[in-house]
């Protein structure tokens, strides 16, 4: 697989384009949104490569960052709701009472 970007200028926004070489395959090249050429030069043998129409890549962040986009954009539309508070902790049981504290109250 090649990749290339010819003829971006700075600070314009760029998307991937696939392009299919008969001979060696996928060539990846960078260009403006909306003005990738029908064909690209092979770098490997110079033959005209036509492009590939492929699923934009959109979601390609790592999973933690897209979970919680998920998430936030859910809660926008659709927010928890609780109906009631939650349970309190259960106590630990702490050391065993000793005999003559035993009748004694408690916290």
């Amino acid at each position: 697989m090649h990749v290339g970007s010819p003829g971006v200028p700075g600070g314009t926004t760029v998307a991937l384009y696939v392009y299919r070489c008969g001979a060696d395959g996928p060539v990846e090249e960078r260009h403006p949104i909306g003005s990738a050429p029908a064909t690209a030069r092979c770098p490997t043998c110079g033959e005209q490569s036509p492009r590939v129409i492929t699923a934009p890549m959109l979601g390609l962040a790592d999973r933690g960052r897209m979970a919680l986009i998920d998430r936030t954009t859910a809660t926008a539309h659709e927010p928890q709701v609780v109906s009631a508070p939650p349970p309190r902790p259960l106590r630990p049981g702490g050391p065993p009472l000793h005999p003559a504290t035993r009748g004694l109250p408690r916290p």
